[in-house]
């Protein structure tokens, strides 16, 4: 199966700085792929240059290929915003807008033009209903986001992503800021969500990557020393250096 993302020779800089050096990854369609290392190494770089989050930053330039779907997404003449309709993202901090729940899910759609009112409601069931929050707070809809528990804050997160049906969720650290119940949720969600959508994580609990991800990487200094199948990488590492680093003598 062709893979849904692919990065080629990628080297990425933040001015003369450079983050990530060659990296050629190929991310399976339907399926979690974890990104592992070190603070500094890269991942969240790798993360955000899969729809172009870091073209924000000022004094950044990549050298190689981001491939959705086999076309480059930087390729000129490609629309950033479609780009990230596909390919969405969750954040480390929950961070819902301060509107109502509701709003927080519309907003994506309505940003692209969308205004009819049923496709809106259905779009709000849908999406909460997908990020398993549907049942907890649907008579509260006009709460506002903000007044959900930390847990909740990060379905609605997820939920505000899958609104604008994207085919990419790529996730940065989505349970550092929560406690084990609400990771173990949002763990859960995963694994659901994978039947319909491609996972990219970036995660610092190596438990966590063994846990939920089929695919995993180690970045070391930018450089993506060993990616593989997640229980090869766990059980059979093929480099000292991968070895080190699972097994904690560094990192």
């Amino acid at each position: 199966m062709d893979p849904k993302m692919q990065t080629r020779h990628l080297d990425f800089y933040y001015g003369e700085n450079q983050v990530l050096k060659r990296v050629s990854l190929n991310m399976k369609e339907r399926q979690i792929t974890a990104m592992i290392g070190p603070s500094g190494c890269g991942k969240s770089t790798l993360l955000r240059v899969l729809n172009r989050m870091n073209e924000v930053i000022p004094d950044t330039r990549l050298q190689g290929e981001v491939l959705l779907d086999g076309n480059d997404i930087y390729a000129s003449g490609v629309d950033v915003v479609e780009v990230r309709k596909r390919v969405g993202m969750v954040f480390q901090q929950p961070n819902p807008f301060p509107k109502t729940i509701y709003e927080n899910i519309v907003f994506g759609p309505k940003m692209l033009g969308r205004r009819d009112k049923a496709y809106l409601n259905e779009t709000v069931e849908r999406s909460l209903r997908a990020a398993a929050l549907w049942d907890e707070i649907k008579d509260d809809l006009s709460k506002s986001g903000l007044a959900l528990s930390g847990g909740q804050q990060q379905r609605l997160c997820i939920a505000r992503a899958l609104a604008i049906e994207p085919e990419v969720i790529l996730m940065d650290e989505p349970c550092s800021a929560l406690d084990p119940v609400s990771t173990l949720k949002i763990e859960e969600l995963m694994q659901e969500l994978k039947k319909q959508y491609t996972i990219v994580i970036v995660t610092h609990n190596m438990q966590q990557a063994a846990r939920v991800s089929d695919w995993a990487g180690f970045l070391l200094m930018g450089e993506l020393v060993e990616y593989a199948e997640t229980n090869e990488i766990f059980s059979r590492p093929q480099d000292k250096r991968t070895e080190d680093y699972i097994t904690g003598r560094f990192g």
